[in-house]
């Protein structure tokens, strides 16, 4: 994860939690999965994806 850039696209997302874009989408959308909207894009901080799979320690 020390590898991972600052913030992260739903693709890139959906990669390291190895599901797929709609999953990712949907994660977001629920709330489940923190983010930021950069103009129309959106964002995935790193520490939101840390805090996501802390979840399941």
């Amino acid at each position: 994860m020390d590898d991972l850039p600052l913030t992260l696209t739903i693709e890139e997302a959906g990669q390291v939690l190895q599901v797929g874009r709609n999953t990712a989408y949907d994660l977001v959308r629920s709330g489940q999965l923190r983010s930021i909207k950069v103009g129309k894009q959106i964002r995935i901080p790193k520490q939101a994806m840390l805090e996501y799979l802390g979840q399941f320690d």
